[in-house]
């Protein structure tokens, strides 16, 4: 354990929202909401100040990069960008030994990877909080994002509670925000509706799995292949990509089985509500999974709105795992310290 930490304060993980309770969300969104404010007054409390952040990417990455390490640096901390190939992780070093080490020297772990386990594992073994960045399983702080984005635009006279978000697209094995909205929508109680074709849908597994917890929050789950009935009362219509990195020998069938009616388009949203926005996590293929005229509309589009939220959001999570971990010490401690060195060094480099 690093030197600067509270050895009383337990270490938290940030890895799946269907792990987190739904006022532990709320919690976390109420954290991320106010050094929002803050941001939008250029005062944001120095709450991590001296703090380091480790970031680990084994995927290529925009938002999350720019978000995490912009959000450490306004905290008053520090990241360091690390990349397979550049450090020991994984190949030349056992994960468990690279999780030590830089649970000794780091205050937090980031992690980007394809492989779901992968990220587990380097929690089972940190002793300092691991924050999942994306594996192909779901996105957690894309997810937060899409939530807090979807508070700050509810329609008129509905809560949270009330809204009913619509997934259109892949929502099987590769459906990364698919699953993510699933988790999110469990743990929250929210209605939510998945319309996928049947090749590319929800597991049977994830289905039971979500209805578990959705049967203690209040949530609903519908899952169907009628693109048209799912989006007739949405509030938010979320698509994603239709063909993955590694999956490139598949984009012809893939494009076939949801193109034209699973794109997110002018005619899919005038089958909604006239209040309903569409979003999209980023990056998008433009007249693929949505179009242009959607993706940059003035009124319906929230996708860069959603985009500016990865950094609120990563914000207020790091204050959120890493604050509470981090040994303050008085002035009066400060000052001794730093006389005691000053003094040491200066008698003996003079």
């Amino acid at each position: 354990m690093k030197l600067s930490h509270d050895k009383n304060y337990p270490t938290k993980h940030f890895l799946d929202n269907y792990d987190l309770s739904k006022e532990e969300i709320q919690n976390i969104l109420s954290t991320i909401i106010q050094l929002k404010e803050a941001a939008y007054q250029n005062a944001i409390p120095q709450l991590l100040k001296s703090a380091t952040l480790a970031m680990i990417f084994e995927e290529p990455s925009t938002r999350t990069r720019v978000s995490f390490e912009t959000a450490m640096t306004e905290l008053g901390g520090h990241a360091l960008y690390l990349k397979p190939g550049e450090i020991h992780f994984g190949s030349h070093e056992a994960i468990k030994d690279t999780a030590q080490v830089l649970s000794s020297m780091c205050d937090g772990i980031m992690l980007r990877t394809e492989d779901h386990e992968l990220v587990l594992n380097l929690a089972k073994h940190a002793t300092v909080p691991v924050f999942n960045a994306m594996t192909y399983y779901i996105h957690p702080t894309q997810g937060l994002a899409d939530v807090l984005t979807m508070m700050e635009h509810l329609p008129q006279g509905k809560t949270l509670d009330d809204i009913q978000v619509v997934f259109v697209g892949d929502s099987g094995e590769n459906g990364i925000m698919s699953m993510e909205h699933a988790h999110l929508a469990a743990s929250l109680g929210l209605n939510y509706t998945i319309a996928s074709p049947a090749k590319y849908s929800i597991s049977q597994a994830e289905i039971e799995k979500v209805n578990k917890k959705m049967a203690l929050t209040g949530g609903t789950l519908t899952v169907t292949e009628n693109v048209e009935e799912a989006v007739k009362n949405a509030d938010f219509i979320i698509p994603d990509v239709w063909y993955y990195y590694g999956y490139e020998d598949e984009k012809e069938e893939r494009t076939e089985a949801f193109y034209p009616r699973y794109q997110l388009n002018m005619e899919m949203l005038k089958m909604a509500p006239e209040h309903c926005k569409a979003m999209h996590c980023l990056p998008a293929n433009r007249e693929v999974e949505i179009t242009s005229e959607v993706l940059d509309h003035p009124t319906r589009s929230l996708v860069f709105q959603e985009a500016e939220n990865r950094l609120h959001v990563q914000r207020g999570l790091l204050a959120w795992y890493l604050y509470p971990r981090l040994k303050r010490a008085d002035e009066q401690t400060k000052i001794y310290y730093e006389g005691k060195m000053r003094a040491f060094l200066d008698q003996k480099l003079n």
